[in-house]
């Protein structure tokens, strides 16, 4: 068992219908009860325990704790039935990571993921359990609500995208900016490691290569952010073609 100690964490597996509970409660701020009254709702159980206890159960608590099971409550999909389940729809966006092993960049693309409307998070590896609460508590709860894909192969799975009509874009320092390049329909972006970025075979299965333009210093940002900038780099191409 494991448990979950951010308030955002606890509220969005609550409201996903992932959560099992009990929610241990140490103290009962403001911002507790509320979360109280929403386990209550949702029939999870509540136990009152000490605040030494707590403490040596989850010792980042803020009065509260979820005990989950040894996941992180994640929206999981295959890619195949991601993608019969996408039918005629001509615009879809979906992320593509490639050796993205740090628990709290993946937590912060997935609140990126979230806000700016990604249909599908695809990866390479199982992230292991002990992650799982940093994953929820950095992405804010957005674990629950961003449907994942793993695929042993990653190059593989990208021609099954381009076969179902999408376009691969992958994220480098030096290429063009994204706000040149048409992201409108069908769209996978790839984002690499900050270390190696993104692997040789899959960059060559890409369609082309988008940058994020800077004047800064230091040689790039961080990989959660530059997801943030391209994700809504499509979102506001896409709402310009809208209007």
């Amino acid at each position: 068992m494991m448990y979950l100690t951010g308030f955002h964490a606890i509220e969005e597996r609550i409201k996903s219908n992932t959560a099992c509970g009990p929610l241990l409660m140490a103290k009962s701020g403001p911002r507790a009860k509320k979360i109280v009254s929403l386990a209550i709702e949702n029939k999870i159980r509540l136990e009152r325990v000490g605040a030494f206890e707590l403490d040596g159960l989850a010792p980042d608590n803020r009065g509260i704790a979820l005990q989950v099971e040894d996941d992180d409550g994640r929206a999981d999909i295959t890619l195949e039935d991601f993608l019969v389940n996408l039918g005629n729809s001509k615009n879809a966006l979906i992320l593509i990571l490639d050796e993205i092993t740090d628990p709290h960049n993946y937590g912060a693309i997935l609140r990126c993921c979230d806000q700016f409307g990604v249909d599908l998070v695809l990866g390479r590896n199982r992230r292991s359990a002990k992650h799982a609460a940093v994953i929820s508590q950095t992405s804010a709860g957005a674990v629950s609500w961003v449907a994942q894909a793993e695929t042993a192969n990653l190059v593989r799975a990208t021609e099954d995208l381009k076969q179902a009509g999408f376009w691969i874009y992958g994220a480098e320092m030096d290429a063009p900016p994204a706000y040149d390049v048409d992201l409108g329909g069908r769209v996978a972006l790839v984002l690499g490691s900050e270390g190696s970025g993104i692997s040789r075979l899959l960059r060559e299965r890409c369609d082309g290569m988008v940058g994020i333009p800077s004047i800064g210093r230091i040689d790039s940002l961080n990989v959660s952010v530059a997801a943030g900038v391209l994700l809504y780099e499509v979102r506001r191409q896409r709402r310009i073609k809208a209007e």
